[in-house]
């Protein structure tokens, strides 16, 4: 275990936290990356400068001192910031939003505050983009929620074991398949993971109906109910 020498004598530059972060959001923090890039966070957008801050994906990435503190090597290091980053996203301390540039897309973190929920508005209306580069043209990315804040806003919370059934979900259906099995497990009020990877599996091997008109789609949704929840599903 490295040490840590103490801190010197003299006046140090200090970063605000807010008080509401210790007494509300770290009691309900149970993971160690999620924890650091949220203290990670408060400290970065402090050497930002201008009326809107925010933090890029490449942000946390380009600081390697804090990225190899996450994990023994470079690759868990990196699987690990991008777990925290989701689960602070689905947690709502975090806003993530894509935007589209020259160069690719770009992940953008604000902090879940009224300037930041302003500012996500504001690119979401066209009112204004971030613009590191005046030359570089930015546009918005349309972004469904991530499985993560799909899963938690209406099923229940995230455990690890779950995280990793979402991730390996991800891997082997279309997001759309995700969004809507979950809207069904929300309309059939079954809210398990076991039950919406049951319709994913379904449709998986016997294909799924596209474009149901309304007066079939609670047909379909019958239809579509995996056999071991049928006898607790009202017809």
């Amino acid at each position: 275990m490295k040490g840590f020498p103490g801190f010197p004598e003299g006046k140090l530059r200090l970063t605000q936290v807010p008080n509401l972060f210790f007494s509300d959001l770290l009691p309900i923090i149970d993971n160690l990356a999620e924890l650091k890039v949220t203290l990670y966070a408060f400290w970065a957008l402090t050497q930002k400068e201008g009326q809107v801050r925010y933090l890029r994906l490449a942000d946390f990435l380009n600081d390697t001192a804090f990225v190899k503190g996450l994990a023994p090597t470079l690759n868990l290091a990196t699987e690990a910031l991008m777990d925290g980053l989701e689960r602070a996203v689905a947690r709502g301390t975090f806003l993530h939003i894509n935007v589209e540039s020259a160069n690719g897309q770009m992940d953008l973190y604000f902090l879940n505050t009224a300037k930041g929920r302003a500012a996500v508005e504001g690119i979401t209306r066209g009112e204004w983009r971030p613009n590191p580069d005046e030359d570089e043209p930015i546009t918005l990315l349309v972004e469904r929620p991530n499985v993560f804040v799909l899963y938690e806003q209406n099923i229940g919370p995230l455990t690890p074991m779950i995280a990793d059934e979402l991730r390996d979900a991800e891997q082997t259906y279309p997001a759309r398949w995700i969004e809507e099995a979950i809207q069904q497990a929300v309309a059939s009020n079954v809210r398990k993971w076991r039950y919406i990877l049951a319709i994913l599996e379904r449709w998986r091997q016997e294909g799924k109906q596209d474009g149901i008109g309304r007066r079939d789609s609670q047909k379909d949704i019958r239809r579509q109910i995996p056999d071991e929840y049928k006898d607790i599903i009202k017809r």
